[in-house]
């Protein structure tokens, strides 16, 4: 019994004072956290470009809503200037809702803070609050993209809180008074 408590005592001493493989320890523990730290500021980097996108694509839409190049502002032709806009944005038919609101500047009531995005499991029409106002109106355009994370599984696309369907939601806001044209 003795002699197996030194021969173990023995084999451990010489494995601890052996330097071989030391740098590989060290890269192994490091490694997670390096691919952690990584993948969360790619993640941060593609979420603020496509905020980024979106606020343009949206104020660009409701520029040309403005200024009479859209004169009938629909749900349709909307998003479909909104994606134009937006070339980056995946799947953007698809993952965008469009929110239209008239806002009574005399008379000022709040919009909910609570923006309506697609729900991916839903398969039917939703109802859609859309407004397009009439002559000098203040309206507010809010509009929702759903994104899926680039890295799920890894800092912070597994940290940022999910909409509908795994995804990420990103909301552009604008506001503009309907001219009259007619």
């Amino acid at each position: 019994m003795i002699g197996l408590v030194n021969s173990v005592r023995t084999r451990l001493s010489t494995f601890f004072k052996e330097e071989r493989g030391s740098a590989t320890l060290d890269f192994v523990i490091a490694l997670p956290m390096v691919a952690f730290y990584f993948g969360s500021a790619y993640e941060g980097g593609v979420l603020s470009m496509r905020n980024v996108v979106l606020q343009h694509a949206v104020d660009a839409t409701v520029r040309q809503v403005r200024i009479g190049q859209i004169p009938f502002a629909t749900h349709e032709n909307l998003t479909e200037t909104i994606c134009d806009y937006g070339s980056i944005i995946p799947d953007c038919d698809q993952n965008l809702r469009l929110e239209m609101v008239r806002i009574d500047p005399r008379n000022w009531i709040e919009p909910s803070d609570e923006v309506a995005c697609v729900d991916r499991e839903d398969q039917g029409n939703p109802v859609i609050n859309f407004n397009p106002g009439l002559n000098n109106e203040l309206m507010v355009l809010r509009v929702c993209a759903l994104f899926d994370p680039m890295m799920p599984t890894t800092g912070l696309g597994k940290e940022i809180p999910k909409k509908s369907g795994g995804a990420y939601a990103l909301v552009a806001t604008s506001s503009y008074v309907m001219e009259p044209f007619q």
